[in-house]
Formats: structure tokens, C-alpha cells, sequence
């Protein structure tokens, strides 16, 4: 449904007067014409002005079979006719459990547990917690591990835990006195995390990473190996490995986690945004039966994890989570994906060679198309995304890397026009600008 004119100008009004948006500088919004998305259509998302774009970021990353699926719609439809809520303290439900089985069925050998949570901050945080806590208890010589390491450039989420484990300054240190230390490792280089290891022995917990790619980064690929050898430095030294999944997981490098590229199954893997398609908020933190164990005891031991949210594996999000798995199932998500990856790198190879693009990193369908430096005040990142809704699609920068992540339903030929829009955006958002510069 269209709004009205009048009723589109009181929308504009009301956000600017109300709403306290996230990741934007509020004084430059408030500056701006906004985009209000009112409803989608497959892999399409329509404005109130009856306007229709690409979903070119798959709503932050997260919608993987389409906007209204019937198969994820009609499951929620379902789940509604019996509770949208129930509390996992102290109870269960069938869709959870359900659908913690096939997580567990799917995921990398080895973990056999699941802890609900609501956003991809929060399983990262939950698996910081744990590798902390299970470092306590589970004994042996020596003082208990207290350190994490990290990727230099890392981000797993905006809670204090998962803020503390990041690395980019933009992000996180305005909060430097709430957080707690880690250890820097530079990407992709696994002889200085063994140099990390070896200045700090016995006293790391766990290593903390995104599994291929760094996303918020932008898009940062790791070398070949990196993962694996990661992997056994984790048990050369005694260490967890944590691999957080938020961005790479549920097919966004073309299987269904990145791990399983290099054969590595973490000790605790973290997942959230596509886990319920992009429907609904849902996280999960997956552990190994070691690590539940290590938690396990007679009440006045205290050895619980004390950890829980209000929403936790809320039955509305776990039935969108098994309606999404179905769909991966029914319509061959995977294999189907496979050529559009391999188009996506062909149609990119131009978008590299233009004179306005300084890199472009990819691992199958996530890529970030670093500009060339400009003076960061011209914000080329975000005139490119302005530009390219003008085309009729909804792209994101990091800074001035522009983000193209589209739901792995998108056709061929909607992911072609998604990256002729792109490289028409750049071309028009920097030759705009040519004067100033010149200037």
C-alpha cells in the first residue's frame, strides 16, 4: 500500500522528531530526504512512495530466501495459532528443541549444544562468557586462563563483552575505560598469533574470529590455511577457538558455514542474522559436549552459566529458524547458488578495473568494493549508496567501501542490474565531486 503525501510528510516528520537511528550521525539525517521501506516483495523492498529497490544488502545481511517466502511466512502464521512466547528459564517448547537439533545436526562436528540468545552482540557474548567461565572451572595446573585473543580490524557485536573482543577503532574506542584488554593478532598471519601465544603462556582462554572474512571490516579476506593453521595453534596452546558466524554463516560464502571450507569445527561457533531467514531476531551460541560439561555439578557448586534473556528462543523466531532450514533443503539454496557466485566474480572483474575502485575483496556472495582515498569529509561511500537508490537499489558502505551482500535468492539477472547500478553510482558519485577535489 502507498502512503498518501500527507501521510509520507508526517512518516518524515515523526522519524526525524522520534526516532534515534543506529550507526548515523543524526544531524546529517535529520538533512536528508529518508527512504521509509514499507513492504518487500522477494528479493525487492518498496519505499511508502510506491518506490522499488534491490535489497542489494539483504537488510543488513541477514535475509537469505526473500522477503514474504510463503514457506517462512506460513510457518510463523502457524506458530502464532498456538504462543508467540514462552520462557526458556525453567520450561521448553517444541520449536526451540527442534530446531536446536537440526543447528546441531548441520553444524561442524563436535558441537552438540545450544544456547539461545537474540542478536549476533549477544552470541558473541555468550561465548566470551563461557570460554571465560570453563577456563575456572574446569581445574587442572596453573593459574586459570583470563586472556582472549582477537583479529587486528575485528568486530563481533556492540555489548560490552563483544565490544571489548573488536578492533576498530571508529567502532570502539570511545568505550576503552569500560572494556576489558585482549590481544591483537594480525589478520591472515598465523606466526604472529604464535608469537602472541608464546608472550603470554598458559593464559589464554580463547582466540576469537570471523572465519574467512572480517566483514564490518570491509570485507577483509583471509589468505588460504589461515583458518586451519588458527586451528591448531588454538590446541597446540591449550586455547578455545571461537568462530563467530554472524556474517559468514547460513550459505554467505557458498556452504553453509565458513568453517566447513577449511574443515575446521570450532569449539564454539556463534550464529544469528540469517539463522531465521531475516525475519525475526534469533541468535544461537553452539558449544562442544566438553564445554557443556565443564558447567555441569550439584547446585552449591555455582558452576552454572548464568546467562539469559527475556526473549530467549522466543517460538515465533525458532519456527522462521526450521521454516529457513527447510527452504535451504526444498530449494537447493546452495547448489543453486553456486553459478550466481561465480557470475558475481565475473561481473566484478570490471567493477575492479575502474580508475574510481581501489580493491575489490570477495568471498563467494559477500564483497566490498573499496574507493580510491578521497578526503574522508566527501563521505564517497555513502554519496555512492544515495546515488545508487536514485538507480533503485539499497547498497551500504563501510566508510568508503561499498558493501554488496544480496539474499542468495536473487536471480541472475537482478544481480546483474544490482552491480550495473553499483559501478553507475560510482562512476556519477566521483565525477560529482571531481571539482572539489580539484579545488
Amino acid at each position: 500500500m502507498i502512503s498518501s503525501p500527507d501521510a509520507h510528510a508526517q512518516l518524515v516528520s515523526d522519524d526525524r522528531s522520534c526516532v534515534w537511528h543506529p550507526f548515523t550521525q543524526q544531524q546529517g539525517w535529520v538533512s536528508e530526504e529518508p527512504v521509509i521501506i514499507e513492504h518487500g516483495e522477494g528479493t525487492d523492498v518498496f519505499d511508502t512512495t510506491g518506490r522499488r529497490y534491490i535489497d542489494g544488502v539483504s537488510s543488513l545481511w541477514c535475509n537469505v530466501h526473500g522477503h514474504r517466502h510463503p514457506r517462512i511466512d506460513a510457518a510463523v502464521r502457524d506458530q502464532l495459532d498456538k504462543i508467540a512466547h514462552s520462557t526458556m528459564l525453567g520450561l521448553t517448547h517444541p520449536t526451540a528443541i527442534r530446531l536446536a537439533r537440526r543447528l546441531v545436526d548441520i553444524a561442524p562436528s563436535g558441537l552438540t549444544r545450544c544456547f539461545y540468545s537474540d542478536s549476533g552482540s549477544t552470541a558473541t557474548e555468550i561465548a566470551v562468557k563461557m570460554a571465560f567461565q570453563y577456563a575456572q572451572q574446569r581445574g587442572g595446573k596453573g593459574a586459570p586462563r583470563t586472556r582472549f585473543i582477537a583479529l587486528r580490524d575485528a568486530y563481533h557485536g556492540d555489548t560490552i563483552g563483544s565490544v571489548s573482543v573488536g578492533g576498530i577503532d571508529l567502532f570502539h574506542s570511545t568505550y576503552r575505560p569500560l572494556l576489558f584488554e585482549t590481544l591483537k593478532a594480525e589478520p591472515g598471519d598465523p606466526a604472529h598469533m604464535q608469537r602472541l601465544f608464546e608472550a603470554h603462556p598458559g593464559e589464554v582462554a580463547a582466540v576469537i574470529m570471523e572465519p574467512l572474512v572480517q566483514g564490518a571490516a570491509g570485507m577483509l579476506v583471509h589468505p588460504p590455511g589461515y583458518l586451519r593453521a588458527v586451528r591448531e595453534l588454538c590446541d597446540r596452546h591449550g586455547a578455545l577457538l571461537i568462530c563467530d558466524e554472524v556474517a559468514t554463516g547460513f550459505g554467505r560464502t557458498g556452504k553453509m558455514f565458513a568453517c566447513e571450507h577449511e574443515g575446521v569445527a570450532p569449539d564454539l561457533l556463534c550464529v544469528a542474522k540469517g539463522i531465521t531467514g531475516g525475519y525475526l531476531p534469533l541468535a544461537a551460541t553452539l558449544a562442544t559436549e566438553e564445554i557443556y560439561e565443564g558447567f555441569l555439578g550439584e547446585h552449591a557448586d555455582f558452576r552454572t552459566f548464568f546467562h539469559g534473556h527475556t526473549y530467549t528462543g522466543n517460538p515465533l523466531a525458532c519456527a522462521a529458524g526450521l521454516a529457513t532450514l527447510e527452504v535451504f533443503e526444498e530449494e537447493r539454496t546452495l547448489e543453486r547458488l553456486q553459478p550466481k557466485i561465480e557470475l558475481l566474480g565475473e561481473l566484478l572483474e570490471d567493477v575492479a578495473s575502474m580508475p574510481e575502485v581501489a580493491e575489490v575483496r570477495r568471498r563467494g556472495f559477500m564483497t566490498g568494493i573499496e574507493l580510491t582515498e578521497r578526503p574522508a569529509e566527501l563521505r564517497m561511500g555513502h554519496r555512492v549508496t544515495v546515488e545508487a537508490r536514485r538507480r533503485g537499489a539499497i547498497v551500504r558502505p563501510l566508510g568508503d567501501t561499498v558493501i554488496l551482500m544480496p539474499p542468495l535468492a536473487i536471480s541472475e539477472a537482478d544481480l546483474r542490474r544490482l552491480v550495473r547500478i553499483t559501478t553507475e553510482a560510482i562512476t556519477v558519485a566521483v565525477a560529482v565531486t571531481r571539482p572539489a577535489v580539484a579545488a
